[in-house]
């Protein structure tokens, strides 16, 4: 790209033609959450979570669902599929190395509400530097307040 090519972020956003837009993604997030604690998701609990009304969260699961990214069954039970596993393996990844470099950047225990809003904005190469950058700040931090390495 040429770097005086800029574009709105929704330019940007068809430039690079993703499959799931940053809504399917923040649910398929939230599905993979639960699943991880519980082995699958709820409708309602969705809902909620996100604060959206159950038939908006049943809707984007049908969506997801007919990406192949998730399964749902009777009573509003959904579980990701190896698909929705992989990628949603990844953004809960994400999520947690934003959430890190926020908080070692500001020094607060949660700064969850910042990387709901940020999150889309950034590629896997950006996230994985930013986790090596977290991991040297953490270690060199340590070493600092003990220099003796006891």
């Amino acid at each position: 790209m040429d770097q005086n090519e800029y574009r709105t972020i929704k330019g940007y956003k068809l430039k690079n033609n993703k499959e799931i837009t940053d809504a399917m993604e923040d649910y398929l997030e939230m599905i993979c959450r639960s699943a991880r604690l519980d082995g699958y998701a709820r409708i309602n609990h969705l809902a909620s979570t996100l604060g959206v009304r159950p038939s908006s969260a049943s809707k984007m699961v049908s969506n997801l669902k007919d990406l192949g990214y998730v399964d749902s069954e009777k009573y509003g039970i959904v579980k990701p599929t190896a698909k929705g596993w992989e990628l949603g393996g990844y953004l809960l990844y994400r999520h947690d190395v934003l959430h890190d470099f926020l908080c070692l950047l500001n020094h607060t225990q949660d700064e969850i509400e910042q990387v709901e809003q940020i999150e889309h904005f950034f590629d896997e190469k950006t996230i994985h530097n930013l986790e090596r950058l977290v991991l040297s700040l953490k270690a060199e931090s340590t070493t600092q307040k003990n220099p003796s390495g006891n």
